[in-house]
């Protein structure tokens, strides 16, 4: 759009603004955000004209991805100027500009084009900066990316932040974590930051407190022994404290708005590889908002801080998902309860292994010997039901006898 095609809209804000309507009346009218008619509203010509010479000077190295910028922001009115930047970069190879003038040039297409964007403010309390080597915050993300078929794919991650540097890591999988996961994502993360902390800080809501409805992120017997192993401190955070884990909420943040949104989703090894790329280009190479420092540069000190990792220690990675076995001899999966048979659960901790087939069918069965214990049809649009198996109501290790002896005993009684 030229500058003299920009002109009407700031002549209509005036001539609305002369006829008594009140700002959200001439942002309705206009179908532009309140905040664009706030900037018209009290501008004179010189100074909209002013303005424009601004956007204009500005726009030059961006002018010619202007058309892809606009119906990126008309697809996804939401998208931040930092992940416009990062899609530039991503889509250009080698391309080099300031992210002060694609935020200008963004905010300009917006106002040019009526395409607001909401934003949130949450307030937080300011803390120390720790030594360097001194601490990492792990926590956990999901989130829905589209198949090029259409349809929506689930996807979980785990990150990782050095809490001096900032640094990030982050590992891609296609089902929920369990704890062998878990711990194979730390040996990996180790190694990519070559060495470990002191202490490492988590969310105890989502690591020792069991949650049957979200997989098997919870302290256990192994990874106690991880822990021990590699001889790093654990600290768990209160519920509601973001003051002790907020600078690894906002990687997850980051990550879900900057590297996920809108991305498309072929495979998990790919997403890793583009996780990677973006973390190179963009999650640990841009300045920090609040230490005005480039990760990647302040790692580069830092990392002599860590403690090195001499050996990596095997894990070996199961395909499979476990659930614990309830008291009423069911599991959770998804939000719904799903039947084993009576006398499965056995008074402890058990766990049973879960897969859910092509035809989606829910195949419950012993990890260890591939014993099937239940298999039930997958309940995918309703949450909180018990899907039960008939036959699943007599205790049937006892045998028939004992069965019948039961039942006797019911009547006599």
């Amino acid at each position: 759009m030229r500058k003299e095609e920009r002109w009407p809209m700031y002549f209509t804000v005036q001539e609305q603004k002369r006829l008594g309507l009140r700002k959200s009346q001439v942002a309705r009218n206009l179908d532009v955000s309140r905040n664009t008619v706030i900037k018209l509203w009290d501008m004179t010509v010189e100074e909209y004209k002013q303005f424009l010479d601004g956007l204009e000077s500005r726009s030059k190295k961006l002018d010619s991805f202007a058309t892809e910028i606009i119906s990126w922001l008309r697809e996804f009115p939401d998208l931040s100027a930092a992940q416009v930047m990062d899609w530039l970069k991503e889509r250009h190879e080698g391309m080099e500009i300031a992210e002060s003038t694609v935020r200008s040039y963004v905010r300009g297409l917006r106002m040019e084009y009526g395409i607001p964007k909401a934003k949130r403010i949450r307030q937080h309390e300011a803390v120390e900066e720790l030594p360097m080597g001194k601490q990492m915050q792990v926590d956990f993300g999901e989130t829905k990316l589209r198949h090029p078929e259409g349809h929506l794919v689930r996807l979980w991650f785990i990150t990782f932040v050095l809490s001096r540097s900032r640094y990030k890591y982050a590992l891609w999988q296609d089902r929920p974590f369990t704890t062998v996961d878990v711990v194979e994502a730390h040996e990996q993360a180790f190694a990519f930051y070559g060495g470990l902390p002191e202490e490492i800080v988590y969310d105890q809501d989502h690591l020792l407190l069991t949650s049957e409805n979200h997989g098997d992120l919870i302290l256990t017997h192994e990874f106690a022994k991880y822990v021990e192993e590699r001889t790093f401190r654990i600290y768990m955070c209160r519920k509601a404290d973001p003051e002790s884990k907020g600078k690894i909420e906002n990687v997850v943040k980051f990550i879900k708005r900057n590297f996920a949104r809108h991305r498309p989703f072929t495979n998990i090894d790919k997403l890793n590889e583009q996780c990677l790329a973006w973390l190179n280009r963009t999650g640990n190479a841009k300045v920090h908002h609040t230490t005005k420092k480039i990760p990647a540069e302040v790692y580069a000190l830092e990392k002599a801080h860590l403690r090195p990792v001499h050996k990596k220690i095997k894990t070996t990675i199961s395909s499979s998902i476990t659930r614990t076995v309830r008291k009423d001899n069911t599991i959770w999966y998804e939000s719904n309860r799903y039947s084993v048979p009576l006398g499965t659960y056995d008074g402890t901790d058990k766990e049973v292994a879960v897969r859910v087939t092509e035809d989606n069918r829910l195949v419950i069965y012993e990890e260890d010997t591939g014993q099937i214990l239940a298999e039930h049809t997958l309940c995918l649009h309703r949450k909180g039901e018990l899907i039960r198996n008939r036959h699943h109501g007599r205790d049937r290790t006892k045998g028939i006898p004992a069965y019948i002896e039961h039942v006797s005993k019911l009547f006599h009684d």
